[in-house]
């Protein structure tokens, strides 16, 4: 078996949408289902929502957000 060391020597040679695709991958294995921090974060959401209904949150247009990052 391959040492990490050893594969990113091999994947570093790789075109850029190879490395990509391989990064893809490899993520996609970190990315397991975890229902506690489903459920967590579907509280959260329900917490959110109720809050925007009763008028206790206010919002932010997508524009308005996306001004900061540009």
């Amino acid at each position: 078996m391959l040492t990490s060391q050893q594969l990113y020597q091999q994947a570093h040679q790789l075109p850029a949408l190879e490395k990509l695709r391989l990064a893809e991958l490899l993520l996609s294995d970190l990315d397991l289902p975890d229902s506690n921090c489903d459920k967590i974060w579907a509280n959260e959401a329900q917490q959110r929502w109720q809050a925007y209904q009763a008028g206790e949150l206010t919002t932010v247009s997508y524009n308005a957000a996306m001004e900061k990052y540009q």
